[in-house]
């Protein structure tokens, strides 16, 4: 666990649920089950069962409600999934694909001894725990999940409670990302670069973006001083950068203080090698 002087937030705990509680959620983007489940519904490609069985949760809302709520999506990309994924595939159906798809995938990588262990299912308690117990209010996408039932298995209720905690921490990135004026690509932009990618413009998210898009996009980093002529990071850009994740940090870490020291150190260790066969594997 990470101390902290009296007044000073305490985020390296917020950091490193993070990091041990993102590779069970990733489970539902890159392994195949939860995209097998989907298509069986009659979703016709990956992202009109991704917006679909996301977005579920906060009901029958129209797309531009959904854009906000996801704010890094191209304008028009939420419209051309929502509503018409739903017509025809009931939003709950979409909801109990995704959770019986990820759920399948983390036991397959996991395998049974991992997946039947006594630990596990603390770790499914104490992560339920954390993430029913977090204040709603300015949280779309949390406030959405957490009108969900929590599932019995302990396997699907590590994923869905790992995945409110991920959903929450994603309300709080885009408030911070809000109050330090950085739009949704803009964002993609900034998660680029500091992952070592350049130019920026090639990553994944935002490639196929139409190039003048992208162009206004970079021209307007270069006249706030975040990036510099050749598209790279100024120290104003790192700083930038560098406050968005602190902010983040520190906006995700309510939910731990349902959880006594003691039981955050638990969670920690059983959630370890959890985490640690996830990642060996890429969650898929």
């Amino acid at each position: 666990m990470t101390d902290s002087e009296p007044g000073v937030p305490v985020t390296g705990t917020a950091r490193r649920m993070f990091e041990l509680l993102e590779p069970i959620c990733l489970v539902t983007f890159f392994a195949d089950e939860c995209n097998e489940e989907l298509a069986a519904l009659g979703h016709r490609t990956y992202w009109d069962g991704y917006f679909a069985s996301r977005a579920a949760p906060l009901g029958r809302v129209p797309a531009q409600v959904v854009h906000a709520a996801f704010y890094n999506f191209a304008d028009g990309e939420a419209a051309r999934h929502i509503p018409s994924a739903w017509e025809t595939i009931p939003p709950e159906a979409s909801v109990a694909a995704r959770e019986r798809g990820s759920a399948a995938s983390l036991r397959r990588i996991l395998g049974e001894q991992l997946a039947d262990s006594s630990g596990l299912v603390r770790a499914a308690d104490l992560t339920t725990k954390a993430a029913t117990n977090a204040p709603t209010e300015g949280r779309v996408m949390y406030a959405g999940m957490r009108t969900l039932a929590v599932p019995s298995d302990p396997v699907a209720r590590l994923w869905h409670s790992a995945t409110m905690l991920r959903e929450h921490r994603g309300d709080g990135h885009i408030a911070a990302l809000v109050g330090m004026r950085i739009g949704g690509t803009e964002a993609h932009v900034l998660s680029a670069l500091a992952s070592g990618i350049h130019p920026p413009e090639s990553f994944g998210r935002i490639h196929h973006l139409p190039k003048e898009r992208l162009v206004a996009v970079m021209d307007g980093l270069r006249e706030r001083g975040l990036v510099d002529a050749e598209g790279r990071f100024t120290d104003a850009g790192r700083e930038t950068k560098r406050r968005i994740e602190a902010l983040t940090d520190e906006l995700a870490a309510p939910p731990f203080d349902a959880l006594s020291p003691a039981e955050l150190d638990e969670l920690i260790a059983e959630l370890e090698p959890i985490t640690a066969r996830l990642v060996a594997a890429e969650s898929q």
